[in-house]
């Protein structure tokens, strides 16, 4: 039987910059010391939710991956802790800009970067003004403990992407996000459509998904948590409200998934040759 232990961590994170760190990092040794090998802290962890508008004078705030100062704490923290953390950053190279996260193992490496596909743009979530659409395709990392898959949030409506990783090998999905409420219709709640949409992908591709947000009120902007983990069946094993500050862990038998994944037969049963429309830009 083969068994990992994950965490998805939630808090407020309305800045500055060495604050918010600190306090990702104390919950990354809390969720450390309740066994959890991979754990997952919210989309852009190192300021409040910039997006919300359009300012050329934030930009000054985007670095390269390896001067990142999230990147650089969570890879102490990963080699001190033996942990591995999916990091989300604002990311630099060159001219270009893009909303990114490093995998971090568990001695401080970066295994690799993934940047994120889906950019969206909207009323508080003006993202297409900062970030380029990624280029680094989807991606997937094998631990020894798991092959770990992660999208960033507007990456988890898409089910194309989830599956995408699941063909990749993915045995784990996780989704770093930082979503709350739309300014352009108050009455609108997406808390509910947001966990289906990763519940759709956990049943649908028979895996276990991790799903990390931010609480807390910024510059009237809500960002309403649930973050949650759940089984290959979409059950809930760990979940939070939309107010808690803390650590969600659960241990997921892999070899189970496994076995489940097969008996469902969805892969046995796929018929890529006539799904051909998926790939038409029109």
């Amino acid at each position: 039987m083969t068994e990992i232990t994950v965490a998805a961590l939630q808090l407020a994170l309305p800045g500055p910059e060495t604050e918010n760190i600190a306090h990702v990092s104390e919950l990354v040794r809390e969720a450390a010391a309740k066994g959890a090998k991979v754990i997952l802290p919210p989309e852009l962890f190192e300021g409040p939710y910039f997006c919300r508008v359009e300012d050329e004078g934030l930009f000054s705030n985007a670095r390269p991956t390896e001067e990142h100062p999230s990147v650089l704490a969570m890879r102490k923290l990963a080699a001190e802790l033996g942990v591995y953390i999916p990091t989300s950053f604002f990311e630099c190279e060159g001219p270009h800009h893009y909303n990114s996260l490093a995998m971090i193992d568990d001695t401080g490496g970066i295994m690799g970067l993934y940047r994120k596909s889906h950019i969206p743009d909207g009323p508080g979530y003006e993202e297409k003004f900062y970030f380029r659409p990624g280029n680094t395709g989807f991606k997937t990392w094998k631990t020894p403990g798991a092959t770990l898959g992660v999208g960033v949030c507007w990456d988890q409506w898409y089910p194309e992407a989830a599956r995408a990783m699941m063909l990749m090998g993915a045995e784990i999905l996780f989704y770093p996000t930082a979503i709350g409420s739309e300014p352009h219709d108050p009455d609108l709640d997406t808390s509910r459509l947001w966990r289906r949409a990763m519940i759709g992908h956990a049943v649908s591709n028979v895996v276990p998904v991790v799903a990390a947000n931010r609480i807390g009120t910024e510059d009237g902007q809500r960002f309403y948590g649930h973050s949650f983990i759940c089984d290959e069946r979409g059950d809930m094993l760990a979940e939070f409200g939309a107010g808690e500050t803390g650590v969600l862990t659960a241990t997921l038998d892999l070899e189970r998934v496994k076995r489940h994944r097969a008996a469902f037969g969805f892969f046995r049963d796929r018929r890529p040759e006539l799904y051909t429309r998926l790939v038409e830009d029109r």
